[in-house]
């Protein structure tokens, strides 16, 4: 008797799986680390096997803690952090380089070569998307340029290319043996090489980036009733279970947050931050710094459609703080030294460690501290990493609510930071609307089961899953307009300081 659904959340610092019952509740979960490589200033790399064994060892793990057999479960999604991308043998599975992470930023010069010769919107048309090292067509380009190997094997047809869900994905169904080479719409429309109105690769971008077609997986919807193929007997789940859904994180919180009707929005508080709309089944231009994205797709439907923001550094601001100049040694504890002072003294951080995203697009922006008088200590710094996510949020709103024409109500929250209780507060003050978290936050993984779910009819359709939806706390604003336009106006005077860094 199938009971569960399983979800791997393959994201930027960890490798999760997590099981839910027919009612959302989580009732297995393991989770296991991978090692961020820095191999220079603002590059960021992840070994992907590393990411394989891991993502097995959390498979086993969190069947063994919960009790559960795999043959229980009905299906598997997969989620994942979205642009980082691998190039990989097809032959022996065997990576050519590590993982090009979606923060670095190694791939500058090539995007500024390209921004040269066509504008920073050349391509935004066709996918939405600015020229930026964000996206995963520069990191393959910079592979294929700089790793002989992956060269020759793509020029003769053997190298194979992938975000990390296309890379799990493949090795869950028999990766050399045979495994699915497949990218849902949602991850394929992060490489700035697809077709946003046919959802298909683009021949002139790929002609213009020198990418072969040869090594791109077939496109495929976010929930597939087709399936990708079952999982292996001798794999970490002893069964033979579909793998039938792939949403790229960010897309698979706004399934999770049952985000299906235009207008509707959620914000993830993870590693970076990232607010979503729904805008429906046509894609809208931004004209005000987002960018036009692929919200999910169910399979034998239309593709629907969100405007996103952007930002590269939320949580891991807390953890630079930890890590870098040790003033705490969880990250929980930000919030009891923030809370010991009534406001930041006037600073302010801006974190564009690697460029600010949206809805600025300046890869030139780094990390300034500004505002700083002898009056500082480390409880008002640690107030100003906080404020720095809500800040560079409401950067975000104000654009969204420019593009779309619909002024946001309700802001859903979701991702590790939002039990602290003190950001989400100053989020709902400085945005002057509600913020309101659901009972399960571990929405990233529940989207991705709700589309593997859906494919293999475990869950009936939306209606289900709206039922399913709790709201756990809600946050009211709470600060009068002139202390939060003139915080405003400051966080706005210490991005200006960020820029014109890098010549």
């Amino acid at each position: 008797m199938v009971k569960y659904i399983g979800a791997v959340d393959s994201g930027t610092t960890s490798s999760r799986f997590i099981i839910f019952d027919e009612k959302g509740r989580i009732v297995g979960l393991d989770q296991k680390e991978h090692r961020q490589i820095y191999p220079g200033p603002g590059w960021v790399e992840h070994d992907p096997m590393e990411i394989w064994n891991n993502t097995q060892e959390v498979i086993r793990g969190a069947l063994t803690k919960s009790g559960i057999k795999g043959k229980e479960l009905a299906a598997i999604g997969i989620t994942n952090q979205r642009e980082t991308t691998v190039v990989w043998d097809r032959y022996t599975g065997k990576p050519f380089y590590n993982a090009i992470v979606w923060q670095c930023t190694r791939t500058h010069d090539i995007c500024k070569d390209l921004t040269a010769e066509g504008g920073q919107d050349w391509f935004r048309s066709k996918t939405g998307l600015p020229i930026a090292t964000y996206f995963s067509g520069p990191k393959i380009k910079w592979i294929l340029e700089n790793v002989p190997e992956a060269k020759s094997a793509a020029d003769r047809g053997e190298a194979m290319f992938g975000t990390i869900e296309t890379w799990i994905i493949w090795w869950l169904t028999g990766g050399p043996r045979g495994g699915a080479h497949v990218t849902d719409v949602t991850n394929a429309s992060r490489t700035m090489l697809m077709d946003l109105e046919t959802l298909q690769w683009d021949e002139e971008i790929l002609g213009i980036l020198g990418i072969p077609a040869s090594g791109l997986a077939r496109i495929v919807p976010s929930s597939d009733e087709g399936t990708w193929g079952p999982t292996s007997e001798s794999g970490p789940l002893r069964a033979r279970i579909p793998v039938c859904g792939a949403v790229g994180d960010q897309q698979a919180a706004l399934v999770g947050q049952t985000c299906f009707a235009p207008g509707q929005a959620k914000n993830t508080y993870g590693t970076g931050c990232f607010l979503l709309m729904h805008t429906g089944h046509e894609p809208i231009q931004s004209q005000h710094g987002l960018i036009t994205t692929l919200a999910y797709q169910f399979s034998g439907r239309k593709p629907s459609y969100c405007l996103e923001g952007s930002i590269a550094i939320a949580g891991a601001l807390v953890q630079w703080l930890r890590d870098n100049l040790k003033m705490f040694q969880s990250a929980p504890e930000i919030e009891a030294m923030a809370s010991k002072v009534e406001d930041t003294g006037g600073m302010y951080i801006v974190p564009a460690f690697s460029g600010l995203y949206a809805p600025y697009w300046r890869p030139d922006a780094r990390g300034v501290m500004v505002g700083l008088t002898r009056y500082i200590n480390r409880n008002h710094i640690a107030r100003a990493v906080l404020e720095a996510t809500a800040y560079q949020t409401k950067d975000i709103v104000e654009a969204m609510n420019k593009d779309s024409g619909v002024v946001l109500e309700t802001l859903k929250a979701d991702g590790g930071m939002v039990y602290n209780e003190l950001l989400m507060q100053f989020q709902s003050d400085i945005l002057n609307v509600p913020v309101v978290r659901p009972k399960v936050a571990e929405t990233t993984c529940l989207g991705a089961a709700y589309a593997a779910g859906i494919a293999v009819g475990f869950w009936s359709g939306r209606e289900e899953l709206y039922n399913n939806w709790e709201e756990d706390k809600t946050w009211q604003p709470d600060m009068n307009e002139e202390r939060r336009s003139s915080g405003y106006r400051g966080w706005g005077k210490a991005v200006k300081r960020t820029l014109d860094w890098v010549e």
